[in-house]
């Protein structure tokens, strides 16, 4: 496998910003390296004629954009056969914030059918005979491979924080409604939200930061380290021996204490999955309906046993998903943030399959702000991830422990 070098967007950025790169430079980089070896990894579904260079914070900046968002200037056929060689004719919100700051789309991604579970053909770069993750396949592979800095996703289950892990990313999946899904297609409203891959967390910070004017950028010089919470569940029985390794020792580094989930949380995994098939059978309603045969099996399978569900079922979901946001609070009593697996190990080998999410959806379901933390390996030699979690609408205080995470795994693995 060829070695690829990720790029980073808070470095392009000040080069820019300083003159020592014009920004067509940067994206001519970008451009290079996809020449080179998109025909292995194959993360886009469609590309521009030419890349244009924009104006502001994020100019020279090239980003991938998941299929499932709307561009008025590429197709958009959100990983469906249903759906092929339709051409939007606006941007989605947050295309729109990104090209607003400067950013230059490098292409779409290629995305799960529907952002479910059914794989496109993107390579882990990796290990092209494993998965890259799902559903966010596309952006996580690009950005490991060197092909655009940063990318945007989207997670109703794991789709960023798996896909970053599989690949040895940073991604980062924000707070509920934090940003815009307006213009994405939606398989569960009550759990979707965009998300941002990039090569480390104070560059995934920075294109967030600079895309939402939000005060999401990581400090360089803040050292202080957060109180971590060693978060265990009733699912730590799914976590592989490689990954177990792994957070033991990162539990000795950081002196995390184990935060234990309450009963409330526990239930909202069930939870996930009835809200979520619920609310796809009605926002894929007529796609089944008229257009079945594009359907994949396993989602038409999946669809008509989710017409099954009872709105009193879902309704119950709902208030268990209600009561564990509530309880999330209390999670937090004794540490800033939750260090969790991202995945129960490295990537699988298969490109039939995504990955487990389990341990990502109940975070999604509770909203909670997640950023997976790259630097460790297993015993095959694929990344291994961690996500930090923390309380709702504290976005920036994760962004910023992850930062600092991944400057003590890098100092210790370095040794």
């Amino acid at each position: 496998m060829p070695k690829f070098d990720m790029l980073s967007a808070l470095a392009i950025a000040a080069e820019v910003q300083t003159g020592q790169l014009k920004p067509e430079q940067a994206l001519a980089l970008c451009e290079e390296n996809i020449a080179s070896h998109d025909a292995d990894i194959q993360a886009f579904t469609s590309r521009p004629e030419n890349l244009l260079a924009g104006k502001g914070p994020l100019a020279g900046i090239s980003i991938g954009v998941k299929d499932i968002f709307d561009t008025h200037d590429l197709p958009t056929a959100y990983g469906s056969k249903v759906y092929a060689n339709r051409q939007p004719a606006t941007d989605a919100s947050l295309v729109s914030m990104l090209r607003n700051a400067g950013a230059t789309i490098a292409g779409k991604t290629v995305t799960t059918e529907f952002a479910w579970f059914q794989p496109g053909q993107t390579r882990n770069p990796h290990n092209l005979n494993h998965t890259p993750g799902g559903s966010s396949s596309g952006s996580a592979a690009g950005v490991a491979a060197g092909f655009f800095p940063a990318a945007i996703g989207s997670q109703t289950g794991g789709s960023v924080i798996r896909p970053a892990a599989f690949c040895g990313i940073s991604g980062y999946k924000p707070s509920f409604r934090l940003f815009p899904t307006v213009g994405m297609k939606h398989f569960s409203w009550s759990l979707d939200t965009a998300g941002f891959f990039a090569a480390s967390a104070a560059d995934v910070a920075f294109v967030a930061a600079a895309c939402s004017r939000r005060e999401l950028a990581v400090n360089e010089r803040d050292t202080t380290a957060p109180n971590i919470g060693l978060f265990t569940s009733a699912i730590d029985h799914l976590i592989e021996p490689d990954m177990a390794a792994t957070i033991k020792q990162v539990t000795k580094w950081t002196n995390a204490e184990t935060v234990r989930a309450p009963d409330t949380i526990e239930a909202a995994h069930d939870a996930h999955n009835c809200i979520q098939s619920y609310e796809a059978q009605l926002a894929l309603a007529d796609e089944y309906s008229r257009h079945r045969e594009g359907l994949s099996l396993k989602l038409r399978d999946y669809l008509k046993d989710s017409t099954e569900i009872k709105p009193e079922d879902y309704d119950n979901a709902r208030r268990t998903a209600n009561r564990a946001r509530k309880s999330s609070h209390g999670l937090f009593d004794t540490c800033d943030i939750l260090l969790t697996p991202s995945a129960p190990g490295t990537a699988p080998k298969s490109l039939k399959s995504t990955g487990d999410p389990a341990f990502n959806r109940v975070w999604t379901l509770m909203g909670l702000p997640c950023v997976n933390i790259a630097g460790m390996t297993g015993e095959n030699g694929l990344p291994l991830g961690m996500q930090l979690v923390g309380p709702f609408g504290k976005d920036r205080e994760v962004l910023q422990a992850a930062h600092w995470l991944e400057k003590i795994i890098a100092n210790r693995v370095g040794k």
